[in-house]
């Protein structure tokens, strides 16, 4: 294989992010609700997020008026190199600095010196709200209902075909999910973002691809949309933790286990074990609620979800292909509908052990403090691989799933 050469890739990046300006979850909202799901209140001096009135670590305050990472700041963390003090220095002062984290067309303009033609345009902040809202469904669908018209306001769904702003849906109720994912596509959207997890709706969980959802995943499949699923908060395993946590010990080990040890579910103890365990799941239960049997047309994106769960879940689904009844392999099944972005500190050519390049995302997480600084500072990453398969991954895969072969 040839070394990166003269001639750069294209570049298309499938995880790019805005930061959400004060009124993203309040400028489309429902009067009605404005003492539910997410409020903006200011708190010792300062706006803050609350979420049906209670704080949160997870989304301190509106993006525009609170300091936030400076891109890549955090990237030698990630990578292993230092240690959390890094995140007390990563902070830009003032949002004043870099009006490209919330207009387009200052995106637009630092996209042309940076080099990237097109880019996916996901939630900073948005991704981390539905599980706070499992108890009140109906304001988790007006929350994301006025969200998705911030988005499609503030950023568009095909801006000048180089910025896709993503619409997230919330899966809680099947009838209100098609409702929006029909509005998404009357307004141009190329791919939308769901939660990767069980879908917590009225009558319980339900798997992603229960039946009751046949709707969505129809019309996502028949309008060739792309259904992506962005890394978020994830609470699944929570109590899987506590209970890990309870059979070993864990409340007895305060200054010699890592974490809060008197929180089972978030103690990094066994909190560790689980990381990356539900979207490795969620991905299983697709194959084995059949969804891509009764949908061959769909189109499934994994966004810094990273890559090192690929080669456990392909294991896995050649385990369930053992009880037969698929119509395929449950594992080409998920190769043939399925695309994956690696995490910027991961190892792409481990990932091309497990997954063809035609299934490999570029996703720099910019402007976010544990991504690269720069977007092309992912060309590293593809170095090895034949320019055609550097031009795949960089640029190709993306744009055909957002236009089409």
């Amino acid at each position: 294989m040839n070394e990166l050469g003269a001639r750069t890739p294209r570049l298309f990046d499938a995880d790019n992010h805005y930061w959400e300006t004060s009124d993203a979850f309040t400028r489309h909202r429902d009067p009605r609700f404005a003492d539910r799901g997410v409020q903006i209140r200011e708190v010792d001096g300062a706006l803050r997020y609350l979420v049906d009135g209670v704080r949160t670590e997870w989304l301190p305050g509106p993006a525009d008026v609170h300091p936030r990472p400076l891109p890549g700041a955090f990237l030698e963390y990630f990578q292993g190199g230092t240690s959390r003090d890094v995140f007390l220095a990563g902070f830009t002062e003032s949002a004043a600095d870099h009006p490209d984290w919330f207009e387009r067309d200052a995106r637009l303009a630092v996209m042309d010196t940076q080099g990237v033609e097109s880019t996916w345009m996901f939630p900073s902040q948005g991704v981390v709200i539905e599980p706070l809202l499992h108890t009140d469904p109906e304001a988790a669908i007006e929350c994301y209902r006025a969200f998705n018209r911030w988005v499609e306001e503030q950023w568009g769904f095909a801006y000048r075909d180089r910025i896709f702003g993503v619409p997230y849906i919330t899966m809680c109720d099947p009838d209100e999910t098609v409702r929006e994912l029909r509005w998404c596509l009357d307004h141009g959207a190329r791919v939308v973002n769901i939660r990767h997890g069980a879908a917590v709706t009225r009558d319980g969980n339900r798997s992603p691809a229960d039946p009751m959802f046949d709707r969505f995943w129809h019309l996502a499949a028949e309008a060739g949309i792309v259904v992506a699923t962005h890394d978020g908060s994830d609470e699944t395993y929570n109590r899987v933790n506590e209970l890990m946590g309870e059979a070993w010990g864990e409340i007895h080990m305060a200054g010699i286990a890592p974490g809060d040890t008197q929180r089972l579910g978030q103690s990094s103890t066994f909190s560790g074990l689980t990381k990356h365990r539900t979207v490795h799941d969620f991905a299983y239960v697709l194959v084995a609620h059949r969804l891509f049997e009764r949908f061959p047309k769909l189109k499934v994106a994994f966004i810094e979800n990273g890559c090192a769960w690929v080669p456990s879940l392909l294991l896995a689904l050649d385990y369930l292909a053992h009880g037969g009844g698929f119509t395929t392999s449950p594992r080409d099944q998920f190769i043939e509908h399925c695309w994956v972005a690696p995490f910027v500190e991961e190892d792409v050519h481990d990932l091309a052990k497990f997954l063809p390049v035609e299934r490999i995302l570029f996703g720099s997480d910019w402007p976010h403090g544990e991504g690269f600084p720069a977007p092309k500072d992912f060309l590293a990453n593809v170095a090895g691989f034949t320019a055609a398969e550097q031009q795949r991954i960089m640029y190709d895969n993306a744009r055909e799933l957002t236009f089409g072969r």
